[in-house]
């Protein structure tokens, strides 16, 4: 029995992160549309984008630097940004 749970306990814990990600909405803008949008703002590389907290959330590099930013789900309007520590 406590090799089951382990084994249980064990496959929750190294399942793939975007197992738990969320998923966006009918009413949201494309990831594709919002990653153009997000390059239009001046972003050269974006290197991860998801659905997240009812808002597009990702990384990427601005002005040489690696940044996070969040996004408006329905629009793609950055809505914050900060230097990646």
């Amino acid at each position: 029995m406590r090799k089951l749970a382990a084994a249980a306990l064990a496959s929750i814990l190294l399942a793939p992160p975007f197992a738990y990600a969320d998923q966006p909405g009918p009413d949201w803008m494309p990831m594709d549309q919002v990653m153009a949008k997000v390059k239009q703002s001046g972003y050269s590389q974006v290197t991860k984008l998801e659905a997240d907290d009812g808002r597009w959330e990702g990384e990427g590099i601005k002005d040489g630097k690696k940044m996070d930013f969040h996004a408006d789900p329905r629009t793609g309007q950055i809505t914050s940004e900060k230097q990646d520590d």
